[in-house]
């Protein structure tokens, strides 16, 4: 089974990041993310990914009909390695040698597994999952379920009251806005982001929580794209507001939820805040219409800020 956050590779030397659960078509659907090159793995930008695919590999290109989105897809057959988070969390705690990188994941999860976190229950992705990290990658962290991620997120703020862990500094913060190039004011994106728990500093590395659903998932209801909206609204359930992708249940007549593909905005808004949305208004088949922030992988002139 193939989740969001594994990364696949292939023969030609390339490895994709996972991003959503199954396969579709027999393929699993990714967004290329390293190339092997003479001097070893190299990270690839979007716009990079889709050139070589484009030039080289225009098989792995793909149009989702379920997602009403062009990505990238690997049929089974051609992965030659399925890297999964858990495993690698699991060897990494194992092993007797670590990098600079790799002792500040220990230590993380020496904290975290102190305070009562199941460490089966997590794993570890971005660069260290493939082993290409250098001395300056963060530590994204994958919990698998709601409940060990909201008790994940609530162990760190504990930790960073207690200052085994840091908070994100005013550099970081400004690390982390430069590199989402999202469309919120930096202000307005730290003070999203700070309320979130999910971020946060050890021994001078950030790191992320990520959220994954490992539960059997619903039957997959296909959505076309009805226009670019901007509307305010109320969000009347954030349940699933961390979810990939994210969604809120909202009180409007236009449309009965927001769902985000992006990171950047999952769990913005809590139950019962007005929010300002600009995205996509799809409609499903059954006549379903929901706002999607994130229709492109960019998502620019999209998102949600909570109205203060």
């Amino acid at each position: 089974m193939f989740f969001a956050k594994d990364f696949i590779e292939t023969a030609e030397g390339l490895i994709f990041a996972v991003v959503e659960r199954g396969l579709e078509g027999g393929k699993a659907l990714c967004f290329l993310r390293y190339v092997l090159t003479p001097s070893g793995w190299k990270k690839v930008a979007t716009e990079q990914a889709n050139h070589l695919l484009q030039q080289q590999h225009p098989d792995y290109l793909h149009y989702s009909p379920v997602l009403d989105a062009h990505l990238h897809a690997v049929a089974v057959d051609r992965v030659v390695k399925h890297h999964q988070p858990k495993h690698r969390l699991q060897q990494l705690m194992q092993a007797t040698r670590h990098d600079a990188v790799e002792r500040d994941l220990f230590r993380l999860c020496e904290l975290l597994g102190q305070h009562g976190l199941d460490l089966a229950q997590t794993g570890v992705t971005g660069s260290i999952l493939v082993g290409v990290q250098n001395p300056s990658s963060d530590i994204d962290l994958v919990c698998y379920g709601r409940e060990i991620f909201h008790q994940c997120r609530a162990i760190t703020r504990k930790l960073i009251e207690q200052g085994h862990l840091q908070a994100l500094n005013d550099q970081d913060w400004q690390q982390s806005y430069d590199r989402r190039s999202c469309d919120l004011s930096f202000d307005d994106y730290v003070w999203h982001e700070r309320r979130k728990n999910n971020k946060a500093v050890i021994n001078g590395r950030k790191f992320d929580l990520n959220f994954i659903d490992h539960r059997a998932s619903s039957e997959a209801v296909v959505y076309q794209k009805c226009g670019a909206i901007t509307l305010q609204c109320r969000v009347i359930d954030d349940a699933h507001g961390f979810d990939y992708p994210a969604e809120f249940k909202i009180d409007h007549q236009q449309a009965g939820s927001i769902v985000s593909f992006t990171a950047t905005y999952t769990g913005q808004a809590v139950s019962g805040e007005r929010v300002e949305v600009s995205g996509m208004l799809e409609q499903s088949e059954f006549g379903v219409k929901r706002i999607v922030v994130g229709s492109s992988r960019e998502a620019y002139g999209e998102y949600i800020k909570v109205i203060q």
